[in-house]
């Protein structure tokens, strides 16, 4: 049984029945996005989880050790990817689904979010859920293990919506590669709402208010 991470939880009112589990950066923490509760004004009450990645060396930044979701290799992020790493946090992740799931959040009112590695780790956990999630926010991101997502969604996870958001500039994640990935999703047969902003690798204003939209639509849908 996969440990569950430690992590942060915040609710935004009484009794929620939608959970959002918000996975952070490489290097950061789950402090990092926080301030989205008070952020985005939604028309139900969240439980918000932002989970700490675990400690581990990555070898692009020298073998230095700090939170990631997965090791880094090499400048290309989507060349000589961490197989394990990543199968390992879609495990974890998995287990907060779950802890929420037994909490009484019904599979559906349960999102995916996250930012750079995170969202990449989002993305991949997304497609290999035999429910129907949501929805996942894909920030800054981009697929790993493209070429394995060809097998490996379920039926199911194809039901879920996907909001995909990223800077033209992004030095880090490069904005054809977030392009390619959305292609890839839409191939796979997965509904993709697209997202690009006058940004590098960071959130703004208008992605914020764009994501508390789709947020809301997902939630309260007419």
């Amino acid at each position: 049984m996969t440990a569950i991470l430690p992590h942060i939880t915040l609710e935004s009112g009484e009794q929620p029945h939608h959970s959002i589990i918000w996975l952070h950066g490489l290097g950061a923490d789950g402090h990092d996005f926080v301030s989205m509760v008070d952020e985005l004004n939604l028309p139900v009450a969240m439980r918000y989880i932002f989970p700490h990645a675990p400690q581990r060396p990555v070898t692009i930044n020298g073998g230095y050790v700090m939170r990631a979701w997965y090791d880094i290799a090499h400048p290309n992020i989507d060349a000589q990817q961490d197989e394990e790493g990543i199968y390992d946090s879609q495990a974890a992740v998995e287990a907060l689904i779950d802890q929420e799931v037994s909490r009484g959040i019904a599979p559906g009112n349960i999102f995916l979010a996250g930012f750079s590695q995170g969202g990449a780790i989002a993305l991949h956990t997304a497609l290999r859920r035999a429910d129907t999630l949501g929805g996942v926010l894909a920030l800054s991101t981009y697929l790993p293990l493209a070429e394995n997502a060809v097998q490996e969604p379920s039926a199911s996870s194809r039901e879920t919506p996907i909001f995909m958001a990223h800077g033209r500039s992004d030095p880090v994640v490069p904005y054809a590669l977030g392009i390619a990935s959305r292609e890839a999703l839409q191939e796979f047969g997965f509904a993709v709402e697209w997202h690009e902003y006058s940004m590098q690798h960071s959130l703004c204003e208008a992605e914020v208010r764009d994501i508390e939209a789709w947020l809301s639509r997902q939630v309260n849908p007419k």
